[in-house]
């Protein structure tokens, strides 16, 4: 049976948004939990919204005041509308913003921190600091959290101008974070470290491996990172920085913590396996090659093309010569999770999935049953409005034939106006979720 791959992709990719929304798994990691004293809630990332709106809809009046803090456009409206019900079995009632009383919704910039986040987190901790020795803090994380809760410890300008270097020079979210944390208030266990009361924290995480010490920064966790290796961080990447910050980078962060409860209920692990079942669910055999990719996003492009290449029953058009596994008769979906990384160079638009998605189609130039998609599972593909990227066999061709030279276009890192000129943007809008992306093949036979 002859498969539409780009049909099959699309309900792959909205097959993995859907498993992946954290309002169920951030129920099952509540109920049964109890909590002494009062009850405050935290909620800071591109999740937020979804994850506080769940605890509200379990837990209604129980939380004396609550603070959510997301990315723009991030926020549904109303809190406690998630349909799970709370302790009393009876939806969260319609009181104050929103509809839970005391919330407090605040959207702000992400990847870089604006006005708008330094507010919200000021507003965060004026609440972290009504709460005593016996009351619980509910403090639910996920990806984006380092940008949009944030208290620099050194002037604003020079935050933004760190993090415009961290990006632009290709720093891994682990290294961005080493440096990050020790120019804040709030970030490597600063936020555990000012709480008084206990924390349970809820993460739905977008870092492979699931470290608590960096997502978000871990503002409840203890920091392993250490002075010494922040410093190599700005030796490797030619940092400019002034003589204040070098200062921070030198002060310690906290080594141990005693106060927090962690539960981690979303990864990428559990996205490529996601994408794996609705692939299997389509008619393909579905294997996980790696839940842990880490590489530029170029390279990355190119070999999941060599791969696709590799495992496809089309003869290259280059060569005479037929790729291995002649003998597989069943289509099949070779899934890559993890988080690539772009060094910018250009000044063109794009993500590090369109990147990925944009290298590969050079590597699949004139294969006529095989196709890539890369996408973020936040919905966001770096500073777009792109998800990620969808190429087959034809892409390469349809860029050669509008006058675009796929190498100019990444050089440039304009992966978005080239995927837009032959509908290989893949659009999904804010999806709710946040952990890492996934690169998927697939072949049919």
């Amino acid at each position: 049976m002859s498969h539409d791959l780009k049909k099959d992709a699309l309900s792959i990719i909205e097959t993995c948004i859907k498993e992946m929304q954290p309002g169920d798994s951030v129920g099952r990691a509540l109920k049964g939990h109890s909590f002494t004293g009062r009850l405050f809630l935290l909620a800071a990332g591109k999740a937020a919204w979804q994850m506080a709106d769940a605890a509200y809809g379990l837990l209604g009046d129980s939380i004396e005041r609550g603070i959510v803090i997301t990315k723009y456009g991030h926020s549904r409206g109303d809190i406690g509308h998630s349909g799970i019900s709370n302790s009393s079995g009876k939806p969260a009632g319609p009181n104050g913003p929103g509809n839970s009383a005391g919330c407090e919704i605040f959207e702000a910039g992400h990847p870089l921190p604006d006005d708008n986040s330094y507010k919200a987190t000021e507003a965060a901790l004026e609440m972290v600091s009504d709460i005593g020795y016996g009351d619980t803090l509910l403090l639910l994380l996920s990806g984006g959290g380092s940008a949009l809760f944030e208290k620099p410890l050194i002037p604003v300008a020079e935050i933004e101008d760190i993090n415009g270097q961290l990006l632009s020079c290709g720093a891994d979210i682990s290294e961005m974070n080493t440096i990050r944390k020790r120019l804040s208030a709030v970030k490597g266990g600063r936020l555990a470290e000012a709480c008084r009361g206990s924390i349970y924290q809820i993460i739905l995480s977008d870092v492979i491996g699931d470290r608590l010490d960096v997502i978000a920064s871990g503002p409840a966790a203890a920091d392993s990172s250490t002075c010494e290796e922040a410093l190599e961080i700005v030796n490797k990447y030619g940092l400019r920085l002034s003589e204040e910050v070098l200062n921070c980078l030198e002060r310690e962060t906290p080594k141990s913590i005693s106060n927090v409860e962690t539960q981690v209920v979303g990864s990428v692990r559990l996205l490529c396996k996601a994408a794996a079942k609705a692939a299997e669910d389509l008619g393909y055999k579905a294997e996980i090659i790696t839940d842990s990719m880490e590489c530029e996003a170029r390279k990355a492009g190119a070999k999941l093309a060599e791969y696709a290449f590799t495992h496809s029953h089309t003869t290259d058009r280059r060569s005479n010569d037929s790729p291995a596994d002649e003998s597989a008769d069943t289509p099949q979906a070779f899934i890559f999770g993890g988080e690539t990384v772009v060094h910018i160079k250009g000044k063109g638009k794009g993500g590090r999935n369109q990147e990925l998605a944009l290298a590969a189609a050079e590597g699949i130039d004139g294969l006529e049953n095989a196709l890539v998609f890369s996408f973020g599972s936040d919905g966001t593909d770096g500073p777009t409005d792109a998800a990620g990227g969808i190429v087959d066999g034809r892409t390469a061709s349809l860029l050669r034939d509008k006058g675009i030279s796929i190498n100019d276009v990444l050089d440039n890192n304009d992966s978005y106006n080239a995927l837009k000129a032959v509908d290989g943007l893949m659009m999904t809008g804010p999806t709710g979720t946040n952990v890492n992306d996934v690169s998927v093949i697939l072949i049919d036979r």
